[in-house]
């Protein structure tokens, strides 16, 4: 007679393996990447354990959160023991993770340099398969009014509309813009229609006194300033 599937469902492991139990216990900062994802999942699959096949999956993204945040559902639904319901909860998950990532850089609330800008938007838009274009509102101070999604395009560009930017920038009463795209291609240099776009920008802000700090370019790895390279 065959023995009962054993269930590796985490409330069936001993109480010492038990990432929630870990968590109440120790604090969360002690539990690794993968016990973290086997709490979103609960269970493995007849084979493995939550966390066994949480380690799995991190494997297959390199053991990087940022790579694991780029996986579609249907990605994700490829593992065995991960459905539709499992894979959402690994995406919310990492989804929060970087709008915090994103909140925590615009509470710094003034821009510095070229590198705070990197430091604010990169955890939004460094990862993207697409290209998005943003604008950073600042005042006086330099300090952020609000920082906008302008257009959202393609693996190789996105529309500006002119108009839109500066009649939000009236609206805010900005006096100065940090113009923001991302290369998903990882290609760092600003291409002819970047250059082109930014000098229709400064002439437009010209005639409305308002002042276009710096361009940036970010990729998944590091960005470009037409600022610091003296070209804006």
């Amino acid at each position: 007679m065959l023995k009962k599937a054993q269930s590796f469902s985490i409330k069936n492991w001993s109480e010492d393996d038990q990432p929630r139990e870990k968590l109440l216990s120790k604090g969360r900062t002690v539990l690794s990447d993968a016990e973290l994802i086997a709490i979103l999942i609960s269970s493995g699959n007849r084979d493995e354990s939550a966390v066994g096949l949480s380690k799995r999956i991190l494997a297959s993204a390199s053991n990087n959160l940022s790579e694991l945040g780029k996986l579609s559902i249907k990605d994700l639904m490829q593992f065995k023991g991960i459905g539709e319901a499992k894979a959402v909860s690994i995406a919310a998950a990492l989804e929060l993770g970087r709008r915090r990532n994103g909140s925590d850089a615009l509470s710094r609330k003034r821009i510095t340099s070229s590198a705070s800008v990197f430091e604010l938007l990169h955890p939004i838009i460094g990862d993207l398969s697409h290209e998005e274009f943003w604008i950073v509102y600042l005042n006086n101070s330099n300090k952020i009014l609000q920082k906008q999604q302008l257009s959202k395009g393609g693996l190789t560009g996105t529309l500006v509309d002119v108009r839109v930017v500066f009649k939000n920038a009236l609206e805010l009463g900005a006096v100065g813009l940090v113009l923001v795209h991302n290369h998903p291609s990882g290609a760092i240099s600003p291409s002819a229609s970047d250059k082109e776009l930014t000098q229709k920008l400064k002439t437009a802000a010209t005639s409305l006194d308002i002042k276009i700090l710096d361009h940036i370019i970010i990729t998944e790895k590091t960005y470009f300033s037409f600022a610091d390279e003296g070209i804006l």
